[in-house]
């Protein structure tokens, strides 16, 4: 499985609900990565998407302790376990955690590659992901050349587990 994760210098996500920034070249990114995979996130993420709507043109599969939750479109599970099973034959490399931090949190055991969008700014935050920077199990293996949106200077880095 791999992680896409959009995260300021301190490795933050969002704040009360939502995401710290939108970047139009990043949105593009995200969809062009996940398009047509399966993706796997948790009922708060799905509730800050428009119209809680789930994203068109990939499977999608939300997380939540609710037992009667259900979403038009997508595939509710309610544990670890039941996500696993669920994807027992499915190519995990084409299988995205895409939040929020529970649930990244979660599922980075689960994950060899983490594609992370890193935005050289603070944000107030309440919601974090790893830093990956500080794993021993980590290591960046590719980043991309600096990208500006307005006063915003960010990079695309790949981190992969390191193999034992």
């Amino acid at each position: 499985m791999q992680a896409i994760v959009a995260v300021d210098s301190n490795w933050a996500i969002g704040n009360k609900g939502q995401l710290l920034v939108s970047i139009p070249a990043d949105q593009k990114n995200f969809r062009n990565l996940t398009m047509g995979k399966t993706i796997v996130y948790g009922r708060k993420t799905l509730e800050t998407f428009p119209q809680q709507v789930v994203l068109p043109r990939r499977r999608n599969i939300v997380l939540s302790t609710r037992q009667d939750y259900e979403v038009k479109n997508a595939e509710v599970v309610h544990s670890r376990d039941e996500l696993l099973k669920l994807l027992k034959d499915v190519d995990t490399s084409d299988v995205f955690i895409i939040g929020g931090s529970s649930v990244y949190k979660e599922f980075l055991d689960d994950c060899d590659t983490c594609i992370v969008t890193f935005i050289d700014k603070e944000y107030e935050a309440d919601s974090y992901f790893p830093n990956l920077d500080k794993l021993d199990d980590w290591e960046l293996t590719d980043e991309s050349e600096e990208q500006v949106y307005f006063d915003i200077t960010y990079t695309y880095r790949r981190y992969e587990r390191k193999k034992s």
